[in-house]
């Protein structure tokens, strides 16, 4: 990765964490948002890379995620996708998916390449759209991840909401006429997502969640993507922990139960919550979150108490790696647009190019 850091960093601490905040750039130029929990007290048990749903970010949306996950001892790393949350770009555009997923593979891959955590197990963690991205980033590399949570994952299109061919055919004509307008119908995916009202109102108050139509362009990226998953299931070979409420009208819980039969790995366990909705882990009452979350935690513990037994592949060393990293600090995170292009952060929900990051670190 050739890299030039154009970063800001906002570095939090308490008496179990650490958080740090850094911009990098892609090889498309676009700078992207990244965010990490480190622990404070000592080494992490395992690394956790977050993999966020359509129109949602890592940062404020993801926080609760991540602050757990380090209280628990596990180093946690998010990326907002282009044009996602903090990260530059047309606002929830997806021009490939596969953008995405190697955006995501580049800088997580390059994370799991620095010294302190070169021997560190690593897992994957997507909720909705983010479990297709998760899914993906084990089909690009499938022996380099030690397993996956996968929350309300899309990864397969339920046969009540599947368009017709017709349909497809016809948006296809004109999807690089039009690529970028909004004329996808949805219904209100936060009401029918966030089952605590208070927690709702949180939802539709982030600015930094994208809260109008889909795009053309990157809803039809969306539905290849979850098609060709749902081909595919049966080359999924990593350990996972599926979880899925039974309530769910975002994604069709009958889409884990797939996942699970047909995935041909051993190490697979499906859990699902009766009553709960499509935000396990953001939009239900704080006793069901904490349920959730305590399963995550018990499922990964489970499987890093015994480091040994984890096989960490070795990073293929590439001639796009970066030897060097300018770091520009910006004090505040009210300054994290400094010397980038200011852009309004307009209000959707739930959620892939060989890309070389340029990272900008704040110390």
């Amino acid at each position: 990765m050739s890299l030039r850091s154009c970063q800001s960093q906002k570095n939090v601490k308490s008496s179990e964490f650490q958080y740090h905040e850094e911009y990098i750039r892609n090889e498309r130029g676009v700078e992207l948002f990244a965010c990490r929990w480190i622990p404070s007290s000592s080494s992490p048990k395992a690394l956790v890379f977050l993999c966020h749903g359509y129109g949602m970010e890592c940062s404020d949306f993801m926080k609760e995620c991540g602050i757990r996950l380090a209280s628990a001892g596990y180093a946690v790393f998010g990326l907002d996708y282009e044009g996602h949350g903090r990260s530059m770009g047309s606002r929830c555009y997806i021009k490939k998916f596969e953008n995405v997923v190697n955006d995501c593979y580049d800088y997580y891959t390059s994370i799991c390449a620095q010294e302190e955590y070169m021997e560190k197990g690593r897992f994957l963690y997507g909720e909705s759209m983010g479990g297709a991205v998760t899914l993906l980033l084990h089909k690009k590399d499938p022996s380099f991840w030690n397993g996956a949570i996968l929350v309300a994952p899309m990864c397969k299109i339920s046969e009540k909401v599947k368009p017709h061919p017709v349909v497809i055919s016809v948006l296809t004509r004109v999807e690089e006429i039009i690529p970028k307008w909004k004329i996808v119908p949805t219904k209100n995916v936060i009401d029918a997502a966030f089952k605590d009202l208070v927690k709702r109102e949180e939802v539709r108050n982030n600015k930094l969640i994208y809260q109008e139509k889909p795009r053309l362009k990157t809803a039809l990226e969306m539905l290849r993507t979850s098609m060709n998953l749902e081909d595919t299931l049966h080359e999924i070979t990593m350990p996972f922990f599926v979880l899925h409420g039974e309530a769910d009208t975002v994604t069709d819980p009958e889409i884990s139960k797939a996942l699970y039969e047909k995935a041909s790995t051993r190490d697979k366990t499906l859990k699902l919550y009766p009553g709960m909705w499509h935000a396990l882990t953001s939009g239900e009452p704080d006793c069901n979150v904490d349920l959730v979350f305590a399963d995550i935690i018990t499922w990964l513990d489970l499987r890093t108490a015994d480091p040994a037994s984890l096989t960490v592949t070795p990073i293929r060393v590439t001639t796009t790696t970066s030897t060097s990293t300018q770091r520009v600090p910006v004090n505040g995170v009210s300054d994290n647009t400094r010397g980038r292009p200011k852009r309004p952060y307009l209000n959707l929900l739930c959620g892939l190019n060989r890309g070389r990051l340029v990272k900008i670190s704040k110390e």
